[in-house]
């Protein structure tokens, strides 16, 4: 998992004083909302004792808390025919597993551990527009991508087109496409453009999500397209949020970037993070947009993005991953 890293040593950051004051303020604000927060969220979720303590991610330490060679996705093999279900939040919830989604089911998990020599997972922050790194994004031999994210020849040449799993948030199917429960071809042709990517949905984050994850596998399946559909396995998104938490990153969810880099920890060799920075200014001092095709912000209080980052940069230093939040000079 470590590897090389020429810019290892080099201070992110700069030397800008004020873009160093900034960031500092903000993070302290931010830790302050987390300690102010967390004591709800543990009380809201409490869960068994960690088997872990304030371990930084390695294959091992991630093979025993969370598992994605087994548990990435909901399977045949770790979700058998008649299974009781738990959801990731609606914990009292329970969704029985029939025959019907028993077989939408893959058999296993489609990946190994360390099947990738080189992964890029890529976010959809503001810091990638104009970064020319889509070069070095398509020559990565697996590449995550978050939320539908636009990647038309408008802004290829910053995040590249490679796609081999894009994750899709049922709130974007709900509020853009009706749920799906009118016009069908506007979504499948949405997905076209990732080609043969595989589709990844949290089908059983809660109750409201499951019904609209399922309904994508039937209009695939109604177009003959050959993506598969796949689904997160609730115990893998709790026992991920469970081990982020035990490194201090306390939010009511954790991005879907920082899942897939987890995911991508145990997967892949070399691990490369594009688009990942939760603040107003590049490294250069540079004000940027919150997302590289535009400028909404997130619903607040619902992610701990700079904790996130901080963290990100944290294994950086350690070559455990590699952050670009630069200009890519690739191949």
């Amino acid at each position: 998992m470590r590897y090389a890293d020429p810019s290892a040593n080099r201070d992110l950051l700069g030397n800008r004083t004020l873009l160093f004051i900034f960031i500092c303020a903000f993070a302290l604000v931010t830790l302050l909302q987390q300690i102010l927060y967390g004591r709800n969220y543990i009380k809201r979720r409490r869960a068994p004792e960690c088997q872990w303590q304030r371990q930084l991610p390695s294959q091992s330490t991630l093979s025993r808390c969370c598992n994605a060679p087994a548990f990435l996705f909901t399977t045949q093999k770790n979700t058998p025919l008649g299974t009781k279900l738990k959801y990731e939040v609606d914990t009292s919830g329970i969704y029985h597993i029939n025959q019907e989604i028993f077989r939408m089911f893959p058999k296993d998990m489609p990946y190994y551990r360390s099947q990738f020599k080189k992964c890029a997972v890529v976010g959809n922050g503001g810091i990638l527009k104009n970064s020319r790194c889509g070069r070095e994004i398509n020559s990565a031999d697996f590449v995550f991508r978050c939320n539908l994210p636009p990647i038309s020849e408008k802004y290829t040449m910053d995040v590249g087109v490679k796609t081999d799993v894009v994750t899709v948030n049922p709130s974007i199917i709900t509020e853009r496409f009706h749920k799906l429960e009118k016009w069908r071809r506007p979504f499948y042709r949405v997905l076209q453009v990732y080609e043969n990517a595989s589709v990844l949905l949290p089908a059983f984050y809660n109750t409201r999500n499951t019904d609209v994850s399922i309904r994508v596998k039937y209009v695939l399946d109604d177009f003959e397209s050959p993506q598969a559909v796949y689904y997160f396995h609730p115990q893998y998104l709790v026992n991920v949020s469970r081990y982020w938490l035990s490194l201090g990153v306390r939010a009511k969810r954790i991005s879907t970037g920082l899942i897939l880099a987890t995911a991508a920890l145990e997967l892949c060799e070399e691990v490369h993070l594009f688009g990942f920075w939760a603040f107003p200014m590049n490294p250069s001092g540079l004000y940027i947009t919150h997302h590289y095709y535009d400028n909404v912000k997130p619903r607040p209080g619902f992610h701990a993005m700079p904790s996130e980052i901080f963290n990100f940069l944290h294994l950086h230093s350690r070559g455990i991953l590699r952050v670009h939040t630069g200009t890519c000079s690739c191949c």
